[in-house]
């Protein structure tokens, strides 16, 4: 990538949104969901979880891994936009949040964002022969419209913006 790249997408005129989740404790926590699994929508999302419940999960192959909230520590997760920016250098994670049984869990994530005028698309310099493009380009609003009208669903919606080749590729590899 090439110098200022990056900063110019987020620093100038870049979106910061936050929002507080709030989970009661459930006493069926098998029957319920605290969040569906997704990928983010956003560039970056910065995550604390302010009363060390666990209850974030990731998924790795194909299994759901709690994460061990730490005192006073963020969790900084990739988001789609950022996968799509890097070309899939650096690939967002899909994610849910679980309740627990006898605690409330609370949490404040920060979603960071490029302006909403802008391009979103694979970073220029990082497109060659040898790596085409893998997403298409669009504008970061009409990003923001497609992702807030749908249902989270896994990584459902980055895949949609991949190129016809890359979800076919992507098909057979499943």
């Amino acid at each position: 990538m090439m110098d200022g790249e990056m900063t110019q997408l987020f620093e100038e005129e870049g979106v910061q949104i936050m929002r507080m989740n709030y989970y009661p404790p459930c006493p069926q926590p098998e029957l319920a969901i605290g969040l569906s699994a997704h990928s983010d929508g956003s560039g970056l999302t910065i995550l604390l979880q302010l009363n060390e419940v666990e209850g974030l999960q990731i998924k790795n192959g194909g299994q759901w891994i709690p994460i061990k909230p730490f005192h006073n520590a963020f969790i900084v997760n990739i988001g789609d936009m950022l996968e799509i920016m890097t070309n899939g250098i650096y690939k967002s994670i899909e994610h849910r949040a679980v309740v627990n049984s006898d605690k409330e869990r609370i949490s404040i994530a920060t979603f960071v964002t490029p302006r909403l005028d802008g391009p979103l698309g694979p970073t220029p310099s990082l497109i060659t022969p040898d790596t085409p493009a893998l997403f298409r380009t669009s504008t970061v609003a009409k990003y923001f419209k497609d992702f807030l009208e749908r249902k989270l669903n896994g990584k459902s919606f980055i895949e949609g913006l991949r190129m016809s080749s890359e979800v076919e590729k992507n098909n057979k590899a499943s």
